[in-house]
């Protein structure tokens, strides 16, 4: 019989691998990140990164656990919360805030 623990195992490694990858190259390409996990149910959970010139982007992993070790392996500051100084870091762009404008003056939704 198969030892499909060996399996999982090696499969969450190869994603933490991919995420750490993903995460490094943001923060080379954003001369830095520092980043945030938010559980966002069964889909996993989200790995914000802010990099130093205030762009941002986010990752999701299929576990807390995974998050936590990709953002480990990548070697960047996490944040408990989304707030402060390390939130006014975001630079946010015409695109998000018409977004963000259209969805509170009744534009697009998704119900």
């Amino acid at each position: 019989m198969a030892d499909t623990t060996q399996q999982v195992d090696a499969k969450a490694e190869r994603r933490v691998a991919r995420l750490a990858q993903q995460i490094s190259a943001f923060s080379k390409e954003h001369g830095g990140a520092e980043g945030q996990l938010a559980y966002i149910g069964e889909r996993g959970t989200r790995i914000v990164l802010v990099g130093e010139d205030g762009g941002w982007g986010d990752l999701v992993a299929p576990s807390y656990e995974i998050a936590e070790k990709a953002v480990e392996k990548a070697g960047i500051t996490v944040h408990e919360n989304f707030d402060g100084e390390f939130a006014a870091k975001v630079k946010t762009g015409t695109y998000e805030w018409s977004r963000m404008a259209g969805i509170q003056v009744g534009g697009p939704s998704n119900g």
